[in-house]
């Protein structure tokens, strides 16, 4: 069922229908959230308010692009809103790594396999650096796509994916020599 058939279905209330579109959008949501957010609780409460706001919202989507891009640009924005309503904000300029959450993730790294390692290190990197390499690697966007989502300027998200993917490598071979030793 293509996008404009399924937002049509839901607008006429077919509640099978808007189950068609959580089944089918609720990873993405999910990942979305997830890379904001890192409690459990609070996750699951965004994502069930994300769909809330979806359905009630549904006839406002015009079809300029994807639905799953405006479906995430909500998730984006909703878990961006939801860590500032908690004071837990962090600015997107000046956001560091935390070294000591580094360390304990690549003490943990010793004992998991590589694949494990690289979703630990993208989970503790800056939340913008996780929306980027997230949205482009993961859910292979655009960079128009990624620009709808986040609110940045194309040249920014390039900046921050190629810094992202400079600190993943590091991070990597850091991984791969303790292996080796």
């Amino acid at each position: 069922m293509n996008d404009q058939d399924l937002v049509r279905q839901v607008l006429n209330g077919n509640t099978k229908a808007f189950e068609y579109l959580v089944d089918n959008h609720k990873t993405l949501v999910a990942h979305m959230v997830g890379r904001v957010i890192q409690s459990q609780e609070d996750h699951e409460e965004v994502c069930q308010d994300v769909f809330i706001r979806v359905y009630n919202r549904l006839d406002e989507f015009n079809f300029q692009s994807k639905l799953s891009t405006w479906i995430a640009t909500i998730a984006f924005r909703m878990s961006v809103d939801f860590i500032k309503k908690k004071k837990r904000y962090v600015d997107l300029n000046e956001s560091k790594i935390d070294d000591e959450s580094v360390a304990s993730v690549e003490e943990e790294a010793i004992r998991i396999d590589s694949k494990e390692y690289l979703n630990k290190i993208i989970n503790v990197l800056p939340v913008h650096f996780r929306t980027v390499i997230t949205l482009y690697h993961l859910k292979e966007m655009t960079y128009p796509e990624i620009v709808e989502v986040t609110g940045l300027p194309e040249g920014t998200i390039k900046s921050h994916l190629f810094r992202a993917r400079k600190l993943l490598k590091e991070k990597l071979e850091q991984f791969l020599k303790k292996e080796e030793l």
